[in-house]
């Protein structure tokens, strides 16, 4: 009997996954996905390559294994030790989403495996991207193919056809990507040029095709969570900056005392509106112009109410004001981006799991996936970001197994600007993931 007993879910996903030699895992985030993968792993008995994001090679795969199947050896694959983990004995390789490319050129390093798991296949769903047909390369060298994501649409229906190619060769979703989208979307020209909107059968259509290949559960018919709320906060922007954003919204360069920003087209514009918002911009030597902060007031105010809180940021200017007024306040805190080295990363991880920090200031992206962090019950937007996956996955590091307390999403905006615009935005694009992920789940051979 293992010292942690697996839930009911992941038993039953567990065996779909030793009867299907190809298969998607879609279940929410926080359902324990990759406790089922490593228990089908040691059932099936062959070496293993599992491609994941960079932060959570160790923190959530290594961790995992040495908890919950200590019997089967591993090794991370970082540049520096790459050749030498793969030519090795262990059971599992553990890499990045990257790390496809140098495989591509060194191809022999896949002899003896035979089983490839990849975590948050949304990494691939750029079918021109290098990784992505990287990744498609070295998936032929693999029999068993495992994909695994709790956010496979995340922009939209289009995303999932380059991670189900990968998986199963074209056999459910097609060989084409522009005759895949002819079928579940429409031209709609939009003054530039044809936008491809999806047809109210998409999700119909996408999730019967992958049906006999999908496994999903939704978190809270796995285990019974605690109540979980959405706020919104506003705070004002002082009438200067009132009259450079409402300046920048008709024209195209902005002006401040200090310098002047060019925004070049329409998204760029847009871009500098949120860094307004946000207390900075960038100008075109990459300095920051300092604008205003009284939206870090408002977020430092609501950590300071709050044991234990994760808070977003989306630009570097947001991590340091954050920083400095946590440091201003004596609150204890970690960050979490790109510029962290994975084993900080963990550490900060148990660090706030122990209590011993109030607040982490994340960049959704770097601590999106895979990381548990419920000791913290509120995780704050500071700003608010484009991508629906990043959203969703972020709020779900303190919703997952293991939170006991109810826990609150506060989302931090300035009113009548387009940071609400946004929100909505982003709202819009989880309703449309869940519609899909909804129509799975009643397919979803339990």
């Amino acid at each position: 009997m293992p010292m942690y007993e697996a839930f009911e879910h992941q038993k039953v996903t567990t065996d779909f996954i030793n009867e299907n030699s190809r298969c998607l895992i879609t279940s929410d985030p926080g359902t324990g996905k990759t406790r089922s993968v490593l228990d089908a792993i040691v059932n099936r008995g062959t070496r293993t390559l599992v491609l994941a994001p960079l932060s959570i090679l160790e923190a959530s795969w290594g961790d995992d294994i040495e908890k919950f199947t200590p019997e089967l050896t591993y090794a991370v694959a970082y540049a520096k030790n790459r050749e030498q983990a793969f030519l090795g004995t262990e059971d599992v390789v553990i890499t990045n989403h990257d790390a496809v490319k140098w495989i591509v050129k060194n191809y022999h390093v896949l002899c003896g495996f035979d089983t490839l798991v990849i975590d948050e296949f949304t990494a691939f769903k750029n079918k021109d991207s290098q990784r992505s047909k990287a990744c498609r390369k070295i998936a032929e060298a693999f029999t068993n193919r495992i994909a695994m994501s709790g956010t496979p649409n995340s922009n939209g229906i289009l995303d999932v056809w380059h991670p189900t190619l990968i998986v199963d060769d074209g056999e459910r979703l097609g060989h084409r990507f522009y005759s895949f989208r002819s079928s579940v979307c429409t031209p709609r020209f939009n003054g530039f040029a044809n936008e491809w909107v999806q047809k109210d059968d998409a999700e119909e259509v996408v999730a019967a095709a992958l049906s006999d290949i999908n496994i999903r559960y939704e978190l809270t018919e796995c285990i019974d969570m605690p109540e979980q709320t959405v706020s919104a906060m506003y705070v004002t922007l002082p009438k200067k900056i009132r009259k450079q954003y409402e300046g920048l919204v008709v024209d195209s360069v902005l002006y401040t005392d200090k310098a002047t920003v060019n925004a070049v087209h329409a998204g760029a514009k847009v871009k500098k509106l949120l860094q307004i918002c946000t207390g900075a911009v960038y100008d075109e030597y990459g300095e920051v112009v300092g604008i205003h902060n009284e939206r870090y007031d408002l977020v430092m105010q609501l950590v300071a109410e709050r044991k234990h809180s994760l808070v977003a940021f989306n630009w570097k200017h947001e991590r340091d004001q954050l920083a400095n007024t946590a440091t201003k306040m004596g609150i204890s805190y970690g960050i979490i981006d790109g510029s962290t080295p994975v084993n900080k990363r963990k550490e900060i991880v148990d660090r706030i799991q122990a209590g011993q920090l109030q607040v982490v200031f994340c960049h959704p992206q770097s601590a999106g996936h895979g990381l548990t962090m419920t000791k913290a019950k509120t995780v704050i937007w500071a700003s608010p970001t484009y991508n629906a996956e990043h959203y969703q996955q972020f709020n779900r590091r303190i919703y997952r197994a293991g939170q006991t307390e109810k826990t609150e999403i506060i989302q931090i905006a300035a009113r009548d600007t387009w940071e609400t615009d946004v929100y909505e935005k982003l709202e819009g694009k989880v309703e449309r993931m869940d519609d899909l992920l909804g129509i799975l789940n009643k397919l979803n051979p339990k």
